[in-house]
């Protein structure tokens, strides 16, 4: 899901080593600057443990926030704590400016490469797979929030983000699975910037494309689409020397602004003489079903949005149950990328390509006003998608660069924006890039990590359940994800081998 407009309140603060009777261990640093709050989970979590070994009443603090309590971590989600309570929000959001979040960072570019997703599996069958994985993406976000939640009252913070909830859930689960706390939030932050940079790469592909398809009608040339992607290289760089993320927000409203009017447009084309359903096949051979799941999972899953929408609701109660903000928005997501792919494939059948837009008529004004509209709008989303990435990784690196940090943050924006460009030049074709990503990434974040905190929280307590139902329910859910992930890298990194075949012409 774009993604593809990722939240930067999601990126906490790089862990922490500190030395405490000669050994090392981490500590979660929180620090918000919309809330005042800073908590430091590990101290909470090893208290807690040493607390409930020789039978001491547990005493923390939670900032100016949070008297001095005594209660055992059962007690606390229990009622003893609510979190909700203690959450110190400026601007909270209300449930449709949720869900309007919600919705805006699940469409992007994504629904755009649906019809390509379909094609790769057949219409009934992509049909029954978009709702599936739709399925299994939002109860995947159910179980993450959830435990986000049952952490939140078992620690006794406000708020956790992303990677706190991956590095918290092993600190606080079975001492077993302690030392894994660190390599956990380690590989969230990993595969968020992986999963974020392989956007930027879609993008420069997805706006040399366009516009290389407007170029070689208007002036009836043939220009290879690396030549474009040279050409926007300064652009872009210089977009991404605006550090400020205030800045960016004109950009990204006159960005929504052309995404709308050219998905209105687009839709116009679709929907205008669609052939019959006997024109294309019901389901594919299953070579090609991995090349759908990295696209579908790209364009469904918005994993990383989620957390910041949460511990910014004036009522986080309702982002998750039945209904709830949650549900009714990834409902409305699945029904539009599913009529898109539909339709989309149902229109241009074989000739299908990575975004429908490059479908759309060549020798019609309104068509490639489409395509330069789209281009233009991606362009400046660039940066609203880079900034998450950056601050993950300047966040880790800057204590290196004391001497002169401005000048080796901006030289850092450049390195990452020319790597991003320079693998769009590698790989100059938005479809199997964007399987890649989906596969790789997002089935990580999306299945496999909401399932093995499910799996860490809840083992003491509640447990894993009668007939240990929820071990069997998160280890298919993670199978599922593995496979995706294998299957789906294996064909993206086959289709992107073809693309240096020297005989493909």
């Amino acid at each position: 899901m774009s993604h593809h407009f990722a939240a930067a309140g999601d990126v906490g603060l790089p862990l922490r080593s500190t030395v405490k009777t000669g050994s090392m261990r981490p500590i979660i640093s929180e620090l918000d600057n919309n809330k005042s709050i800073r908590t430091d989970v590990g101290d909470l979590v090893l208290v807690k443990y040493k607390c409930s070994s020789n039978g001491v009443p547990v005493t923390q603090t939670n900032g100016s926030t949070l008297p001095l309590v005594s209660s055992t971590s059962k007690d606390a989600e229990l009622g003893g704590y609510n979190p909700f309570d203690h959450r110190i929000v400026q601007h909270p959001t209300t449930d449709m400016e949720t869900f309007i979040h919600l919705l805006k960072g699940s469409l992007g570019t994504g629904i755009l490469a649906m019809p390509l997703a379909f094609k790769n599996a057949g219409l009934l069958f992509g049909l029954v797979a978009t709702a599936i994985i739709g399925f299994v993406c939002t109860y995947c976000i159910h179980i993450l929030v959830k435990c986000s939640q049952k952490l939140c009252r078992r620690m006794q913070v406000p708020a956790l983000g992303f990677a706190d909830i991956a590095e918290v859930a092993f600190l606080a689960g079975p001492p077993a699975f302690h030392k894994f706390s660190g390599l956990f939030r380690g590989l969230v932050n990993t595969f968020l910037t992986i999963d974020l940079l392989g956007c930027c790469v879609v993008y420069i592909v997805f706006v040399a494309q366009n516009i290389k398809q407007v170029v070689d009608e208007k002036f009836d040339v043939t220009v290879n689409i690396r030549w474009y992607m040279l050409v926007l290289l300064p652009l872009v760089i210089a977009m991404n020397l605006i550090r400020n993320l205030k800045y960016l927000a004109p950009f990204s409203m006159i960005a929504n602004v052309l995404v709308g009017t050219c998905m209105s447009i687009t839709f116009w084309y679709v929907f205008q003489n669609v052939p019959s359903t006997k024109t294309v096949p019901y389901i594919v051979e299953w070579e090609k079903w991995p090349l759908f799941f990295g696209t579908a999972i790209f364009a469904l899953e918005g994993i990383g949005v989620v957390m910041p929408l949460e511990n910014n609701m004036k009522t986080p109660q309702h982002f998750i149950g039945c209904p709830s903000v949650l549900n009714i928005g990834m409902a409305i997501v699945v029904i539009l990328y599913s009529t898109v792919g539909l339709f989309g494939f149902l229109k241009y059948g074989e000739n299908t390509q990575g975004s429908i837009t490059l479908n759309l008529p060549k020798d019609e004004l309104l068509a490639q006003s489409v395509k330069v509209m789209i281009a233009v709008a991606i362009f400046l989303t660039y940066s609203l998608q880079f900034y998450v990435p950056f601050e993950i990784i300047w966040k880790g690196t800057k204590h290196r660069f004391t001497s002169h940090p401005v000048l080796f943050e901006y030289l850092l924006r450049v390195l990452l924006v020319v790597c991003t460009v320079l693998v769009a030049i590698a790989i100059p074709q938005v479809g199997p890039v964007i399987s890649l990503v989906g596969a790789l990434c997002l089935s990580f974040l999306g299945l496999i990590l909401p399932s093995c905190i499910d799996l860490v929280t809840c083992w003491d307590e509640p447990g894993l359940g009668r007939g240990y139902w929820r071990l069997w329910k998160n280890l298919i859910i993670i199978a599922f994800g593995i496979l995706g992930l294998v299957t789906g890298v294996y064909s993206s990194v086959i289709d992107i081998i073809e693309e240096f075949n020297p005989r493909k012409t």
